[in-house]
Formats: structure tokens, sequence, C-alpha cells
């Protein structure tokens, strides 16, 4: 089964679009758990159980797990074991080299840690990409205007290509789509705290799937970023949503704080959805 379509059941059996970061901070976990990574399974496990049928997607990003080396390595990859095997989970690596190199990520990502998907920056070009793209029945999210506040000082450079000018982030997101025409696998990263360059790649490219990163601590426009990721599409948005679930409470309460969290968030997106 491909990608797509396992989110798509996903969506559907659980009603969601709401896809749940996994980023252990042991600054942020509750207070009687210890702040060492031997806390990191229990507090993903705690967090998955409350949260599994709330979600379309986990998404655990590499950098909170490698910084506590083989410990938090193998973290990551018990805490992808954890995961129900209905719910597709995306690991945030940003990965991209010359294609011997991506071959290797790809390999370990999706052959020995089992990934559903991984997200990806297209700096080096197809070549550098392919061994993601190619790899059956996985999926492949391409940073094309990323949530964060600088993200325009190159993102936003007008570049000319056939004949007519336009933003890079949109030449990057066309791009992706005739990768997309080859390889069926592809999905674009478009922040929440833009929504009008949002509905802009929505626009251009309706049917990708779209990963919508910045709602919650970074403030992206849930009511804004919905409607303008969906309007008119043939594919679904996956709204990402880290520090506000899984650190809504530092107490003995967390996971329950978490399942509260993701529940109000899940049906904030669903009421911002134009059409059901």
């Amino acid at each position: 089964m491909q990608f797509l379509e396992r989110l798509n059941q996903a969506i559907r059996a659980n009603d969601s679009m709401l896809c749940i970061g996994l980023d252990p901070d042991l600054e942020r976990f509750p207070a009687h758990l210890p702040r060492d990574p031997s806390s990191i399974l229990a507090f993903n496990r705690a967090i998955i159980e409350a949260t599994a049928d709330l979600v379309c997607a986990y998404k655990p990003n590499l950098a909170f797990y490698l910084v506590h080396g083989e410990a938090g390595l193998r973290a990551l990859v018990e805490t992808r074991r954890l995961i129900p095997p209905q719910i597709p989970v995306i690991l945030d690596a940003k990965a991209g080299d010359i294609a011997s190199t991506s071959a290797a990520y790809a390999q370990a990502f999706f052959d020995r840690w089992g990934f559903d998907a991984v997200t990806v920056h297209p700096y080096l070009g197809e070549d550098g990409l392919a061994p993601f793209l190619r790899a059956p029945g996985r999926g492949v999210f391409v940073l094309v205007k990323t949530s964060n506040p600088g993200a325009g000082e190159l993102q936003d450079v007008p570049v000319r290509a056939d004949g007519s000018e336009e933003p890079l982030y949109l030449h990057v997101a066309r791009r992706v789509a005739r990768w997309n025409e080859r390889y069926g696998s592809c999905g674009l990263v478009v922040g929440a705290t833009y929504p009008a360059e949002l509905a802009a790649v929505r626009r251009q490219h309706p049917d990708l799937p779209i990963l919508v990163p910045g709602v919650g601590a970074q403030a992206g426009d849930l009511e804004a970023a919905v409607p303008s990721g969906l309007a008119g599409a043939a594919a679904p948005i996956v709204v990402n949503a880290t520090r506000s679930v899984i650190y809504a409470s530092q107490g003995p309460d967390f996971a329950a704080a978490a399942r509260a969290a993701a529940l109000a968030l899940r049906d904030a997106i669903n009421r911002a959805r134009p059409t059901r």
C-alpha cells in the first residue's frame, strides 16, 4: 500500500488530520520522571496510548533522540515499535545529500527503523533525493516553505524559470510535483505560520499531501491555515503540533492533559475544514 493510501485510511478512521510530534525534551518532562534518557520511552508510551485514536500520524524529530547518543537512538527505535501499525509515522530528519549518502539514510530510516515517511530538503536536487523517492510504499515530504521566522531569507527569493518569475518556494513545489509524477511518493512541507503561501502552494498542487507544522507553540493561524491547505484539494493536509500537546502539563496528569489538548486541536481542525 502506498503511503498516501495509509495516511488517508488513518484520517478516515480517526476523523483526524492531526499529527503529534514526539520530541522528547528532558527539561520539560513531568517532575516525577527522571531527567535522563531512560525516561524517554515511558514518556512517549504514555503520550501514544493517550492519543492514538485522535491522530492521523506521529512525527518524531531525529535530533531530539540523537542528542542522547545510543540511549536516544534505542528510544527512537522502541518508540517506533510502540505506535499502532495503522498509524503512519513520519521521521522528521530533514535529510538530503549526494545519492550514495542518501541511499544509506533511506536504508536506515525505512528498512532498518521502519518509518513510513521522512522529511527531506531539496537543495541537492532529484539525484540526491532519488533513494528516498523510489522507496516502495514510503512517503517523502519535501521542505518548501518552512514555519520559522527566517524562512523567507532564501525561500522567498524570486527565481526566473520557463519565462516567468516566482518565489523559490513555489519553484521548488513545481519541481516536487514533477518528481511525484515519476515516483508517486511526494508531499510538501508548508508552515501554518504562512497561510497565504500555503494557499498559493495548494492552488498550484491540489493533488499533493502537505505537512503543515507551526501550530501551537509557533502560533500558526489554524483557522487560516486549514482552509488554505484544503481549498480545492484532492489530497489531505497533516497538521502537526508538538509542544502544545505533549507538554500540556508537567504534572502526573501529563498524558491526560496531552489527550485533552489533542482532542481540542483535532476538533478545531475539523471545524476549520471547508468541507467534510
